[in-house]
């Protein structure tokens, strides 16, 4: 890519096109073992999971891609409840640094330009320092913390609550 060349982030919409990449992201153990469902997912739960989403008029599926290429994946859930919705996120695997970064405010300036919201809530597992870190930095606050919420492999884990209104948004 030349100097002069813009790189390009762009947020679309998940299609079954999708469906292989995302499932080898999701499954993979830098991903899964930051979720909430720490299990292997099978190709049949993920499938299920996307035709329930698909149909659902409250879940937006989204692809992140940088130059083109797929790089990470957000959801944004109860879009329609009041402005207010809850959002996941992860990038690619092996992801260049910076590209949680990228696709947060890619993601953000779609949830609050295009999808109209007020409001993004995020919970994150007390352990991921990097979505702690990139939560604060894209301006979250952190509105509280749920004890002993998540049972994971090693025993009972705090998820930390954050929140982000559309007028306290930096970018």
């Amino acid at each position: 890519m030349s100097k002069n060349e813009e790189e390009k982030d762009f947020i679309r919409v998940m299609d079954t096109n999708d469906l292989e990449l995302v499932f080898s992201w999701r499954n993979h153990p830098d991903i899964s073992s930051y979720m909430l469902t720490q299990h292997s997912i099978t190709r049949e739960e993920h499938q299920l999971w996307f035709e329930r989403a698909t149909e659902s008029i409250d879940k937006q599926l989204l692809i992140y891609e940088r130059n083109g290429i797929p790089s990470g994946f957000v959801s944004f859930t109860n879009t329609f409840q009041g402005g207010v919705s809850d959002w996941g996120f992860y990038t690619a695997p092996g992801a260049t640094k910076g590209t949680g970064l990228r696709l947060g405010n890619a993601a953000l300036s779609y949830g609050f330009n295009s999808i109209g919201l007020h409001k993004v809530c995020g919970q994150v597992v007390v352990t991921n320092d990097a979505s702690v870190r990139m939560h604060c930095k894209l301006g979250f606050r952190e509105e509280g913390v749920l004890r002993d919420q998540f049972k994971s492999k090693s025993g009972y884990i705090n998820l930390i609550c954050f929140g982000l209104i559309h007028n306290e948004w930096l970018f």
